[in-house]
């Protein structure tokens, strides 16, 4: 199997492998996973549940969350709004008094491209959920990630949206730059690959490791919702209606190369995973990976895989993180 993972490999099947080749990993793990009631937040918490891993997935809509889990055993859900810090250093104080430690953090939960809005900050949604939300509860969670005794790790979900652009270090909120939806998506993006290569070289002496996923082109998920109606989000969620999907693209020249063909929210949560489980990471950190590798860094946004140097540029990351440890909280 391990031969075998590409872009195609799901959840289950990750986690198949590691209960087969590493249970260790999975026995007796606790791991917060948000986005985990939708998309492949969701595929990523049935996969790891029915493997004996305690999932808490914290939500900003817990009646939704709640229907969504019900028939996932086990999965414990919690309020918490990444766009509020009193609600994420609400979770953080229930977390660390509940739990010794925590194996796994995973940031699946994400909007893409709405109007401008802002939290009660004043940060842009997206900068706020997207990034400071993250950013806030990593650093919240980091000394119950370092008690952990395996190979705890931090997994943030970024995009390939990371090569439309940086961080606007000058202007992160858009007061003074006119609002571009697509390009404060990329920058929240771009930020949580920055985040992940700056925690990697703080926290990697206890032994935690941090990355960043790019699970993949998927229509098939809520993110941007009101994009795509609902019944062809369905539809592009299952691996008949991608094949059609992607053989339209093909006749009309979108596709380019195994980088831009969409992918089911099951094999989007296998990259994720992947990155989460796999012992072939042990040693590794603060890198960019996709389809079940680690991608190269390339400097053409052009290119159909691979990450910008500037989004794992190690400066660039202290920078950002000496700005968002300012910004985070009100």
């Amino acid at each position: 199997m391990a031969e075998e993972w590409g872009r195609k490999t799901t959840a289950a099947q990750i986690v198949e492998w590691v209960a087969s080749h590493a249970p260790d990993r999975l026995a007796g793990r606790t791991a917060v996973v948000t986005g985990g009631y939708s998309g492949i937040g969701l595929t990523c918490v049935e996969a790891l549940a029915a493997s004996g891993v305690r999932v808490i997935a914290p939500a900003r809509d817990v009646a939704r969350a709640t229907k969504a889990l019900a028939g996932v055993p086990g999965v414990v859900i919690r309020p918490m709004d990444l766009m509020d810090a009193t609600s994420i250093d609400v979770f953080v104080g229930w977390f660390t008094s509940a739990y010794d430690r925590l194996d796994y953090l995973i940031g699946c939960a994400g909007i893409m491209t709405p109007p401008l809005r802002r939290d009660s900050r004043g940060h842009e949604s997206q900068w706020s959920t997207n990034h400071l939300g993250h950013f806030q509860l990593a650093g919240g969670l980091a000394g119950s990630l370092a008690a952990a005794d395996g190979h705890p790790r931090l997994v943030l979900v970024s995009s390939r949206a990371q090569r439309y652009g940086g961080v606007h270090f000058d202007d992160p909120d858009w007061v003074t730059t006119p609002y571009d939806p697509m390009l404060a998506y990329a920058q929240s993006k771009t930020a949580n690959v920055l985040t992940a290569v700056e925690f990697d070289r703080r926290y990697k002496g206890s032994g935690v490791r941090a990355f960043a996923v790019h699970p993949g082109l998927i229509p098939g998920t809520n993110l941007g919702l009101g994009r795509v109606p609902a019944p062809v989000r369905r539809l592009l969620g299952t691996g008949g209606g991608l094949a059609v999907a992607d053989a339209a693209r093909r006749a009309v020249g979108q596709v380019h190369g195994p980088g831009d063909l969409l992918k089911t929210p099951a094999q989007g949560g296998g990259s994720v995973l992947w990155a989460t489980l796999i012992p072939d990471l042990d040693g590794q950190g603060g890198v960019y990976a996709e389809d079940c590798h680690v991608a190269p860094v390339i400097d053409d946004p052009r290119s159909i895989s691979g990450v910008m140097s500037w989004a794992v540029d190690p400066e660039k990351a202290k920078r950002l993180w000496a700005l968002s440890e300012k910004t985070a909280r009100p």
